[in-house]
């Protein structure tokens, strides 16, 4: 059993939270539900698995909700891993990570850079550079804390190497369209925030790897771009370029939510603060 603290950030999670508590039982040594008020079945799924439940509201944001959890559960493991309710590990990743984090509980690697395979409406997305999605999931205790802004938020290493990991985790993205779509509304909404904060030089950490790659185009190339016109060469980036139609349907639906209406609802959302600005 490996020395680690799953924390598991959930609201209304109940279709995919057994799925995701059972990829990791049994081989870690502490799973943490924290809770921000779910009215669904979440907690009473957690409760019958036996894990531990805390609950902790008002939710602002993944990354203090996060960091919350850090420095108020008393965690006593080497490390922390935090897995979201609609991720899996996968067996062949499970025997990765119960080598590497016992080899490595000693020595100065304090992170590890978990690839991810992007499951979309029954189908894994290979293109469209969509896959491997990395982000750092697990790190030492007290070597890491998640960025404090409001979207696109990632974990931090204070001191130490970042190691990546060699086999994937699975990422489910989709319950049902609704939900998809109020959901991505809601992060719109934040990426606004987000916006706003970065050019008020707020909220820049230097990360690892790919998310910094990501976030310096995001950040920067991305929003030099027109308004509105970006999103269309977002969507003809990943669709034609990244070669996103080779995924089928689900691969153009995706491209296209991604794109044509996450990207452009962000920019409207945009469009209606700046309007909103001018006529005051």
């Amino acid at each position: 059993m490996t020395d680690t603290t799953v924390i598991i950030l959930t609201k209304n999670e109940e279709t995919d939270i057994e799925r995701c508590i059972r990829s990791v039982e049994g081989w870690v040594k502490r799973i943490v539900i924290v809770d921000s008020g779910s009215t669904d079945r979440t907690v009473e799924i957690a409760e019958r698995l036996g894990v531990e439940i805390v609950r902790h509201e008002p939710f602002v944001d993944y990354g203090r909700q996060f960091n919350w959890a850090i420095d108020n559960l008393r965690i006593k493991t080497t490390w922390v891993f935090r897995l979201d309710a609609d991720e899996v590990v996968t067996p062949e990743l499970r025997k990765e990570l119960e080598k590497e984090l016992e080899h490595h509980a000693t020595d100065d690697v304090s992170g590890f850079m978990m690839r991810y395979k992007v499951e979309f409406m029954g189908r894994y997305l290979m293109h469209g550079g969509f896959y491997p999605f990395q982000k750092i999931t697990i790190f030492k205790y007290g070597k890491g804390r998640f960025e404090e802004r409001a979207m696109g938020e990632h974990i931090v290493l204070s001191e130490g190497r970042c190691m990546d990991l060699k086999n994937d985790a699975i990422h489910h993205t989709l319950k049902t369209l609704d939900l998809y779509i109020n959901k991505h509304n809601w992060y719109a909404t934040r990426e606004v925030q987000d916006y706003f904060d970065v050019r008020s030089g707020r909220e820049n950490a230097l990360l690892d790897g790919q998310p910094e790659k990501a976030k310096k185009l995001r950040d920067g190339l991305y929003y030099r771009l027109p308004m509105f016109l970006r999103a269309r060469l977002f969507f003809w980036y990943r669709y034609y370029l990244r070669l996103g139609f080779l995924d089928g349907t689900p691969g153009y639906i995706f491209a296209f939510m991604q794109a044509y209406w996450y990207r452009t609802l962000v920019d409207a959302k945009l469009y209606e603060h700046n309007l909103k600005n001018n006529n005051k």
